[in-house]
């Protein structure tokens, strides 16, 4: 088992995946960097996908009650029928925006807070003013 990252390491590895992606939209096939390109991809990704699925996500259900767990889910679920699958054509690619908007944050910070037990939502928001 890897050691525990933290959110800034997670999201580090999914910018340096969607950098490797935009290398390869740019590089035709036959082109030798092309194969490089690909196996780095497919490299990072299986090892992010391991330590998610043998670290963090054991660590997520260690930490958090089961109720919160299948509500967390649901959200996840419901986000994902209406997030974009890419990023809009005008957000950031530089630093310091991208750092600051890279994607996922949104996602990390949604569970941080339901893990910590802050609103994730605009009724959550409006039940606490009461």
């Amino acid at each position: 088992m890897s050691n525990p990252q933290t959110v800034g390491d997670q999201i580090a590895e999914h910018a340096d995946s969607e950098r490797t992606m935009k290398d390869l939209e740019s590089v035709d096939p036959s082109d030798p960097r092309f194969d490089e390109l690909l196996a780095h991809l497919t490299s990072t990704i299986r090892q992010h996908v391991q330590e998610e699925e043998n670290d963090l996500f054991p660590r997520l259900r260690a930490a958090t009650a089961r109720e919160e767990l299948v509500e967390l889910a649901g959200k996840v679920t419901a986000i994902k029928k209406i997030a974009p699958t890419r990023p809009h054509p005008s957000a950031p690619d530089r630093p310091p925006a991208n750092k600051l908007l890279a994607p996922g944050a949104g996602l990390v910070d949604r569970v941080r807070d339901a893990l910590s037990g802050r609103p994730t939502s605009m009724d959550e928001l409006r039940e606490g003013q009461h």
